[in-house]
C-alpha cells in the first residue's frame, strides 16, 4: 500500500510540473488518504504484535 502512495505522489508531482492542477490535486489527495490508511494499519499490526508477545 505504501507503494501506491508513492506512485500517486509521483503522479501528482509530475502533473503539477506540467501544469495540470486538477489532476495533481486529485492524485495528491489520494496519496494522502492511502498514506493515512497505511499508518493506521501499521499501528494496528504493531499493537497486536506487542499484545500477542506479551
Amino acid at each position: 500500500m505504501l507503494r501506491w502512495t508513492v506512485i500517486f505522489l509521483v503522479v501528482a508531482l509530475i502533473a503539477a510540473l506540467f501544469g495540470f492542477g486538477g489532476i495533481a490535486a486529485g492524485a495528491a489527495s489520494i496519496a494522502k488518504i492511502l498514506f493515512y490508511i497505511f499508518i493506521v494499519l501499521f499501528l494496528v499490526s504493531l499493537i497486536s504484535g506487542m499484545l500477542r508477545k506479551g
